[in-house]
């Protein structure tokens, strides 16, 4: 695998364990219903105002987006077990599940051409990443600290 792609499994494997804590960091309070109970509570709050209905409806869309994305890359790569991110998709989040796929793609990607690069960034691609990265992350933190303090 070469430099670039590990380093982009890297970076994804990163994004999933920050998203892993920053949902279930928030979903954790609903633990103690059982598994059952916490998403019934969980899809019940994501009713509670337009905001959530709006943001759940958004992440639901985007969500089908990307998991047929997925079967079809899975299935173009010889991947095998996608319906395990389907499971994770909606037992853990679109947030871990993705960057996962995406390792375990960068992977069946180096297989077929162990040289071949992951590709290349601009200056400008990178400072808006970074931008972005810290934006997330920034919201993420506050809304722990509302939720835990």
């Amino acid at each position: 695998m070469s430099i670039s792609r590990r380093i982009l499994c890297q970076a994804y494997g990163l994004i999933a364990v920050l998203a892993f804590f920053g949902t279930w960091g928030h979903n954790f309070v609903y633990v103690h219903l059982g598994f059952f109970g916490c998403q019934g509570a969980m899809w019940r709050d994501s009713l509670i105002n337009p905001a959530a209905r709006s943001n759940t409806v958004d992440v639901a869309f985007f969500g089908l987006a990307v998991f047929i994305c997925m079967i079809l890359e899975a299935r173009r790569l010889g991947m095998r077990g996608i319906w395990i991110y389907a499971l994770f998709f909606i037992i853990v989040g679109i947030s871990v599940s993705g960057p996962i796929f995406m390792i375990n793609r960068e992977r069946a990607l180096a297989a077929l051409d162990a040289n071949a690069s992951a590709g290349t960034l601009r200056r400008s691609d990178v400072v808006g990443l970074i931008l972005g990265a810290v934006v997330v992350i920034t919201y993420t933190i506050v809304l722990l600290y509302m939720t835990w303090s």
